[in-house]
């Protein structure tokens, strides 16, 4: 059904090839690369880091806070954009210029992952590339489904997106770190808010953690094991008291590319590691 659709896709897409193209959005980079289609690549914005070499081509700047100007100094054929691209004044004024600025959703799903792949594949006329990428990634969903669904007792899981100033921001439902805690057979500790939120010592006593993920940076935002372990709050949750805490590269554990479903089966394993013991 999904190479089906991909087939619609290409056939209804009114560009033909790009030759150069200025992409937005790390996950996006990635599934071009993933097609082989990194030749056509003139520029990208910040979070685009993977693969490695993507970041030898020139920055456009944060994708929230793009300029008209410095996309189009690349000279550009085609822009391909994620829907969370701004600010919203430059996505304006790009939606009326004559290069064509492509949104693309940046739903945090795996179906949006294949429809990213069968959107992009259609502006790069790379129908065959994506019909076989599509492939692959419903191979990989099945099989992260089936080690998923082995779970008896789901784990209660907390992710920490920031702890500047010992405040902690934990994600709720109907975010990306919860759509990956539950691809990975998890439970998300916070499912009673949408959304990012500040949190209470109280909230996150509550909640009892079983593990608490992060992703693995440093500045600010970061949190060590130490601080967790003196937290007030975080330091009484089963969590920490097993040491139960898991680090994950951002754009790996978010980005919702096509490194999806192998990101959620490590994060699956860092979660079940007795279920794969001898495997």
């Amino acid at each position: 059904m999904l190479r089906a659709t991909l087939a619609l896709a290409l056939l209804a897409s009114p560009l033909a090839a790009q030759d150069r193209v200025v992409v937005v959005g790390g996950g996006l980079a990635e599934i071009i690369y993933a097609l082989g289609q990194e030749h056509r690549l003139v520029g990208r914005d910040t979070t685009a880091s993977f693969p490695p070499e993507v970041e030898e081509l020139p920055d456009v700047g944060y994708m929230r806070a793009l300029s008209p100007e410095g996309l189009l100094a690349l000279d550009p054929d085609l822009i391909l954009a994620s829907e969370g691209a701004g600010p919203a004044e430059t996505v304006q004024i790009m939606q009326a210029a004559s290069v064509p600025f492509v949104q693309i959703t940046d739903d945090p799903s795996p179906a949006a992952v294949l429809e990213r792949v069968m959107t992009i594949a259609g502006h790069l006329d790379a129908g065959a590339q994506g019909e076989a990428l599509v492939a692959q990634l419903e191979g990989e969903f099945a099989a992260l489904r089936t080690e998923a669904e082995a779970v008896s007792a789901p784990k209660r899981v907390m992710f920490v997106l920031s702890a500047q100033g010992g405040r902690i921001n934990a994600a709720g439902r109907d975010t990306g770190a919860s759509t990956m805690i539950e691809l990975a057979g998890g439970a998300n500790a916070f499912d009673d808010f949408a959304g990012y939120r500040l949190l209470s010592d109280e909230a996150i006593t509550a909640a009892a953690p079983d593990v608490i993920l992060m992703m693995d940076r440093g500045g600010d935002h970061a949190i060590s094991d130490a601080e967790i372990l003196a937290h007030p709050a975080l330091g009484l949750t089963p969590a920490a008291e097993t040491g139960a805490v898991i680090r994950m590269n951002g754009i790996y554990l978010l980005g919702f590319g096509p490194r999806t479903a192998q990101a959620a089966q490590d994060l699956h394993r860092a979660l079940y590691p007795d279920q794969h013991k001898g495997g």
